[in-house]
């Protein structure tokens, strides 16, 4: 018996089979490595219970015969799809970007579930389905939904998608509305960003907007963390939670000054005008957690100290430490 990781080589992908197979787990990943790397999985790939393979999941002919072949090696019992395009900006540049690589491997995933009977889905959704609330607190039974990026209404798309799967074909789908999740190993984000900005003018730190964008951030382990507990905890045949930091967040002004702390001190910071740093950016938001906190789970870290010790980690990343 088996689990599928799509996505396995991006950042949460990684992570995630690293701590499944550490489980006992017998894991398989699927990655087109146009955004993940080999590299994130070197610390897993001659796991003797880990197999990769190099699939597009657009490609829904060499998907099947790939995941079939799988299947009858070891039983899949269940799917964590978290293939998706991540990066927002590129999904505005062109939305053929986030049709193909959210939506339809989505899509794909589910037909091939259908015809191998695999009946269980976790999926990695966002806070982007909610779109731009303003001040109003995002919980799950908000709506209607808005999305003003591409990657956001792909991604609700998917949500609806696997809804109807489980009124088809499914017994049990855990969808995961993810907040900012950072830590290693850093692939993109803010604080990537910053750090390799600094790389280039050591003594100055230029920032996209005004800073006073302020967002929930969770370190990956702790999301991960969080999903093993909704997929063991909930039981209706449709879950859908959101996961994040039990606060109101931190300013990119804040990340901004705790990067130059760690990786540059004394550099100063310019700040640009307005409170987006990019078209389908959401400046601001109030991510409500009660549902999983109901549930039984809690997040350790706050978001300040989640981006505390990521920007330790990223720095060190960036240095080859």
């Amino acid at each position: 018996m088996s689990i599928l990781i799509t996505g396995v080589a991006g950042f949460i992908g990684c992570n995630l089979a690293r701590v499944m197979l550490g489980h006992g787990k017998t894991v398989i990943g699927f990655d087109n490595l146009c955004r993940g790397s080999m590299k994130n999985l070197e610390p897993i790939i001659q796991h003797s219970c880990f197999k990769f393979l190099n699939v597009d999941l657009t490609d829904i002919d060499s998907y099947r015969i790939a995941l079939q072949a799988a299947h009858q090696r070891s039983p899949v019992t269940e799917i964590w799809h978290l293939a998706a395009n991540s990066d927002i900006p590129a999904g505005v540049m062109d939305s053929g970007v986030d049709l193909r690589d959210t939506f339809m491997t989505t899509h794909n995933t589910l037909a091939l579930m259908k015809e191998l009977s695999i009946r269980t889905m976790s999926f990695s959704s966002s806070s982007a389905v909610y779109g731009d609330l303003g001040s109003k607190e995002l919980v799950e039974d908000a709506g209607p939904l808005f999305p003003i990026s591409y990657y956001g209404a792909m991604k609700l798309a998917s949500e609806a998608a696997i809804s109807a799967a489980v009124e088809s074909h499914l017994d049990h789908a855990y969808i995961f509305r993810f907040p900012n999740v950072i830590g290693i190993p850093a692939t993109h984000g803010v604080i990537l960003d910053f750090i390799r900005k600094l790389k280039d003018t050591p003594d100055n730190l230029q920032v996209l907007g005004n800073g006073t964008q302020q967002k929930s951030y969770l370190h990956a382990d702790e999301l991960i963390e969080a999903m093993f507990f909704i997929r063991s905890h909930a039981k209706d045949r449709l879950n859908y939670h959101n996961i994040g930091a039990a606060d109101e967040g931190v300013t990119v002004k804040f990340i901004a000054e705790t990067v130059v702390t760690q990786a540059s001190p004394g550099a100063s910071i310019t700040f640009g005008e307005g409170n987006k740093g990019w078209v389908g950016d959401v400046p601001r938001f109030c991510y409500s957690i009660e549902k999983l906190t109901k549930l039984g789970w809690q997040p350790k870290l706050s978001s300040a100290q989640a981006i505390d010790k990521a920007v330790g980690q990223i720095v060190a990343q960036e240095s080859g430490k």
